[in-house]
């Protein structure tokens, strides 16, 4: 494939909004995990809560899209200088020729679950304010970021679990290759809410304490949420040497079981090949791997087997979830923001809150921070029901 650059991108998550707060976060080796205390929710666990996004107003012209993931898609769009980016990419090439894909997996199911407490006791029937439309569908987000940045390209979601948003970057390079648009708006927004919390323990993943991705005694993950952007383009002639690329895409879809990843990552396996294909590297060619790492035993030891399989046992990585926690259909953009900090800041991140490696995970494992000049890294995202994507990022000089 051809490299397309990441023109702007910006994050904002538990760790703080934009990329600087996210950056000191990692540099200085902290978590934004906190125990739980979202909404009525009464589970023993640490999530990763954005604060002040329910103090979010939209814009009178969008109140049809009100619910707290376009809340909290607002306050990303508004961070780093990404929405003025956009709008200036918009005058330069046309609204109509940037697209948008996002992903996500509960939109903005929240405002359901709230509607659902106010049935009319005679009839069950929701309340009649509440947004279908502009909350719950899994659309909503896309819609809601085009009118708000003012683009008139085609749009979609992408709703596959946990690569939602890793997926999306190649769903917008497809589309730009094939002359549909000329740059993608492209991330992933994902808010907290009780059927995530409470189904993610009902099936026995959630960690009690901040999760411990690849340690000994991991016991499970720690959903988080977060708002995570990129302006996707051809490279220009006046690209930095500091510029991030996006060099390479892979995708699988295994489909072994609907929540667990085949036990030897043939899925994981096969997407980081074509990841590897895509970019025309060898995998002694990859520096970093952000690994997908959630912090459930199955899930580390899959990815664990693929990676060693695919790209050896001596590439160093770290998985960033015990920093965030999973924000699941946005962790593959939040994740690719990482991978950009990482190339250009010189910074492979430790795995936070990972103490004791387990001996079985036969990977090159970071417990602390580490400096080097990056040149290619990978961004692993394995979602529920074998969906996988890979991605590979690297330095234009």
């Amino acid at each position: 494939m051809k490299p397309l650059a990441l023109t702007a991108f910006t994050a904002t998550s538990c760790l703080g909004r934009g990329v600087q707060a996210m950056r000191a976060a990692l540099e200085g080796e902290r978590t934004g995990l906190a125990p739980c205390a979202f909404e009525t929710v009464t589970l023993d666990t640490h999530v990763g809560e954005v604060r002040g996004v329910d103090d979010e107003r939209l814009p009178a012209e969008l109140q049809a899209f009100e619910c707290r993931n376009n809340r909290l898609a607002l306050s990303g769009l508004r961070q780093d200088g990404f929405d003025e980016a956009v709008r200036a990419a918009a005058r330069r090439l046309g609204p109509e020729r940037i697209g948008v894909w996002l992903g996500t997996s509960t939109s903005g199911i929240l405002e359901t679950e709230l509607a659902y407490r106010r049935l009319d006791p005679a009839s069950g029937a929701l309340p009649a304010d509440f947004r279908y439309h502009g909350a719950h569908n899994t659309f909503s987000v896309a819609a809601f970021v085009q009118r708000a940045l003012g683009l008139g390209g085609p749009a979609a979601v992408i709703s596959s679990a946990c690569s939602s948003s890793a997926k999306v970057f190649a769903s917008a390079r497809r589309a730009i290759e094939a002359g549909l648009v000329d740059a993608a708006v492209v991330g992933g927004v994902d808010s907290l809410c009780l059927t995530t919390l409470y189904g993610f323990h009902s099936l026995q993943l959630v960690a009690r304490a901040s999760c411990r991705p690849f340690d000994v005694g991991r016991d499970g993950l720690s959903i988080g949420e977060a708002a995570a952007f990129a302006l996707l383009e051809r490279p220009g002639s006046g690209l930095g040497a500091d510029a991030v690329l996006l060099l390479g895409t892979g995708e699988s879809s295994d489909a072994w079981h609907m929540s667990s990843p085949h036990p030897e990552g043939r899925g994981a396996s096969a997407a980081m090949t074509q990841a590897l294909a895509a970019a025309r590297l060898t995998p002694g060619e990859v520096d970093y791997i952000n690994f997908h790492g959630t912090g459930t035993p199955s899930n580390d030891a899959a990815e664990a087997r693929a990676v060693a399989a695919v790209l050896g046992t001596e590439v160093p990585g770290s998985s960033t979830k015990g920093a965030t926690g999973h924000t699941l259909g946005a962790a593959g953009g939040l994740e690719a923001v990482v991978c950009a900090l990482a190339l250009r800041h010189g910074l492979m991140p430790g795995g936070v809150n990972t103490r004791v490696i387990d001996p079985e995970l036969r990977v090159n494992y970071l417990l602390e921070n580490r400096p080097a000049r990056l040149r290619h890294v990978m961004s692993n995202s394995f979602g529920f029901g074998g969906s996988n994507c890979s991605l590979i990022f690297g330095r234009a000089g």
